[in-house]
């Protein structure tokens, strides 16, 4: 609960910094063509212009002497050296060409404009201010018909337009709700469209800053409260091209291990080792699939880190054989806290060899977390990290191949919830203060844990888990919403958190199924397991002192409504892991908003209560108890409802029946859908056959849909052992069609030996007949190699052809 000293004004951030000296940036000195760089020099402040590519221009304000073009480890993307770029100087004016864009500044008063290849001005930067305090503030146009995406993990709707946020990595337990505007993750990235353009502005800056569109009706600010200001202007020519550039530099996620995708359970806590082998049998019994049984806080010895209380889990490592003998993976939580006690052999060897945070005049700061007071590493200097990272031998010697990364803000008990300000990080030489760089911190855990745990496992795959970001750290771990309560508005509230994050180059996302505080209800457990089984990352996590919310606590009918949710996942994962490939190809995220695949659709444009599951899977959650019909949009093209395969038009807006035991989803016509029988856990080692199911034929046009493939569980992809399957399905004349596989690579085996491939919405499907295929009644298509068989009950024609057919098409004919 908040109190009225949080409106204290001295705790209020503004931009009218009322009675503060404000100096802007002024007009041109002069300016200097370097190597790979334009500085321009102004009165107490430089401005360096560097094309990292032809779409990607990097401005960088110093106001000391120093020229350093250095970036953070948000930044993986180093400069083209072959980007030409021609610059010519008029009277008023500087301007730099790319093939791309160009860029344009006014030296009389420094404003600087873009313009696309085709002369379209789609940003324009009209000032900067400096204050005596130290910060610097930025003045972006807003044009007509402004829409704002990304930023990460920020609460309210899709668009931010009109919103003011704050980058500043916080652990907020209470209340998340859209007047919060800093929670545990800082992606400091906004994507603008206007008028049908597009571009995206990505500030790398650790430090505090705000995002504010919400001030002034003709600008948006960004504003730094320290150091450089350093951003990139990335250029494209729709949304999609401007989160590919932005991946691009910032790095997109490594392919994760495929049982990773599946069904995670948690609470705070599973307390003994007998609590949780008898939750891994029930999800057997059950037949409720799972993959991933997670470990909070106390299975630790008095919360110190790379232990296990002897006492509660007396065995661990037979805990963990007996988990992977029934398909479970263990995933541990690792805080960065480690609790201050000399016979704690962490402790002692951070001490001895200077891992931790200290203040300038050389004494470790200590705070306050789980195990009491505690030290952190400083996992800015790579030393620091990679001792950290060694230390998951911990777990990997007892077959953990997985680590939930928790409090690493990092969160302190104190006044200010984070470390001191003014604790120092060596940063390998180039030291800053913790207020400069906390953002960066949960991050360089993650990265340090990913890499200590890449390097421990060999060529298998790690999955990490993080509560903290930053720019990049979809490279090292999926992230999820943090703590957030039993409430329906809190369910609501993580679409659009999920789908900016994915904007915002992070597809590996979710939020907690159930709601972690307070105590859920049998409906609110359904309608979440049903939305969450179709989010990038799917776990269920409840706190203590609160109602059990595992599938089955409220009887077997909410049980078998939630099992059937799970088992749709598991069912669809061929297509969703073909999504997580596409997400570490492109960056494009696996649930989009529907402006993402409908830019022009102006219904879509703040559409926060839907999403796509790639472009071809509509979702559109229930939000409300009691609710048994909802109101969904359906964009442009026919649309096939999931449960009745009744279609319909789009666009238009539709109300359907939504019993509780159905997520209204739709299909799009001519979808192709890869799926896999149905598992208790993810083993492509154990798939018998590929399902393709074909939600009907276009008249006019072939589709095509390419699959991945590979192990799940290895980096052997990485050198070339996985496949891309691309399935083509092609009208022919007098209402004929033709399906045809080829690969379009092919460096794997894959487990299973037939693909069934099933039609849907033919008209006359019964009339089809498959020249040298026998035809046989459905339920003897099983016993046969291939063949093809009618299902007169889904009216539907099934096609059974074994993979090493000698043919690479079939032709159907009425």
């Amino acid at each position: 609960m908040q109190t009225s000293e949080m409106i204290h004004p001295e705790k209020h951030h503004s931009t009218e910094f009322l009675g503060t000296k404000l100096v802007q940036l002024g007009a041109v000195k002069g300016f200097i063509q370097h190597p790979g760089f334009v500085e321009f020099m102004f009165d107490g402040a430089t401005f360096l212009l560097q094309f990292i590519n032809e779409k990607m221009v990097r401005f960088k304000i110093l106001r000391g002497h120093e020229q350093s073009l250095g970036s953070t480890a948000a930044v993986q993307l180093r400069i083209c050296e072959d980007t030409e770029v021609v610059i010519e100087e008029g009277e008023d004016q500087v301007t730099c060409m790319t093939k791309a864009m160009t860029i344009l500044i006014i030296k009389s008063t420094f404003e600087l404009r873009a313009y696309n290849r085709e002369g379209a001005l789609f940003y324009t930067l009209n000032h900067i201010v400096h204050l005596h305090t130290g910060q610097t503030i930025a003045y972006m146009k807003k044009f007509s018909d402004d829409h704002f995406y990304g930023l990460g993990e920020k609460t309210g709707f899709l668009d931010k337009n009109g919103e003011k946020y704050r980058m500043w990595n916080s652990d907020v337990y209470a209340p998340h709700v859209p007047e919060i505007t800093a929670l545990y993750v800082s992606i400091p990235y906004l994507l603008h469209t206007h008028n049908g353009l597009s571009y995206g502005v990505f500030l790398d800056h650790p430090g505090e800053s705000f995002f504010d569109m919400q001030s002034n009706s003709d600008t948006y600010q960004i504003q730094t409260m320290m150091g450089d200001f350093d951003a990139y202007l990335i250029a494209g020519t729709t949304m999609k091209d401007i989160i590919i550039n932005y991946t691009a530099l910032t790095g997109r996620l490594h392919l994760p291990p495929a049982w990773s995708l599946g069904y995670h359970q948690s609470r705070y806590s599973y307390m003994n080792q007998d609590e949780v082998m008898e939750l891994a049998r029930k999800f057997r019994e059950k037949m409720i699939p799972c993959d991933a049984i997670h470990l909070d806080i106390h299975y630790m010895n008095e919360y110190r880190v790379f232990t296990f209380d002897e006492e509660r889990f007396p065995d661990p490592k037979q805990m963990v054989e007996q988990l992977k003998e029934l398909g479970f993976h263990l995933v541990p939580i690792v805080d960065p806290g480690v609790k201050r006690d000399p016979k704690y052999r962490i402790y002692r060897e951070g001490i001895e060899q200077d891992r931790f945070c200290k203040r300038i005049e050389g004494d470790v700061f200590l705070g306050a977390v789980w195990p009491g007071e505690s030290a952190f590493p400083d996992f800015t200097q790579d030393e620091t990290a990679r001792w950290w990272g060694e230390k998951h031998e911990f777990y990997t010697n007892l077959g953990i191949q997985a680590i939930w990364n928790d409090m690493n803000e990092p969160a302190v008990f104190n006044e200010i919830k984070t470390m001191d300000l003014d604790v120092i990080h060596t940063n390998n030489g180039a030291s800053k203060t913790h207020a400069e760089l906390h953002n960066l911190y949960g991050m360089l855990m993650t990265k340090a844990t990913y890499e200590g745990m890449r390097r421990l496992l060999g060529d298998q795959r790690p999955f990490l888990l993080t509560r903290s970001g930053y720019a990049g750290i979809q490279r090292y771990a999926a992230v999820w919403t943090g703590d957030n309560r039993s409430f329906w508005e809190h369910m609501e509230l993580a679409v659009p958190m999920v789908l900016n994050m994915g904007l915002s180059g992070l597809p590996f996302a979710g939020a907690d199924i159930g709601g972690f505080a307070h105590d859920v209800s049998k409906e609110l457990l359904v309608r979440w397991t049903q939305m969450g089984a179709l989010l990038p990352f799917s776990r269920n996590h409840s706190a203590m002192d609160t109602i059990r919310q595992e599938p089955w606590q409220f009887g077997a009918e909410i049980e078998g409504m939630c099992r059937q949710a799970i088992n749709l996942r598991y069912r669809w994962l061929p297509y969703l892991y073909t999504l997580f490939h596409e997400a570490s190809q492109s960056g494009i995220p696996v649930v989009r908003p529907l402006l993402l695949e409908f830019p022009e659709d102006t219904n879509v444009l703040n559409l926060s209560d839907q999403f796509l599951l790639g472009t071809d899977i509509l979702v559109a959650p229930v939000f409300r108890p009691g609710m048994r019909k909802r109101l969904v949009y359906l964009p442009q093209g026919k649309w096939i409802h999931f449960w009745s395969q009744e279609s319909y038009e789009g666009p238009r807006h539709l109300v359907v029946d939504s019993p509780l035991d159905q997520l209204p989803l739709f299909i799009r016509y001519g979808a192709i859908i890869p799926e896999h029988p149905l598992l208790q856990f993810i083993s492509f080692q154990a798939i018998e056959s590929l399902t393709v199911t074909i939600y009907g034929v276009a008249s006019e046009a072939s589709q095509t849909y390419v699959l991945y493939e590979d192990d799940g569980v290895s980096f052997a992809h990485e050198r070339g052992a996985f496949n891309q399957l691309a399935i083509t399905v092609q009208s022919l004349e007098q209402g004929g069609l033709k399906i045809s596989c080829h690969y379009v690579h092919k460096g794997y085996q894959p487990a299973y030996g037939s693909r069934i491939f099933r039609l849907k919405h033919l008209e006359d499907a019964e009339q089809y007949v498959i020249k040298n295929l026998p035809r046989v009644d459905l339920e003897q298509l099983a016993q046969y190699g291939q063949g093809y068989a009618f299902d007169s009950h889904a009216n539907e024609v099934v096609i059974k052809l074994s993979t090493d057919w000698s043919e690479d098409s079939v032709e159907l004919h009425r």
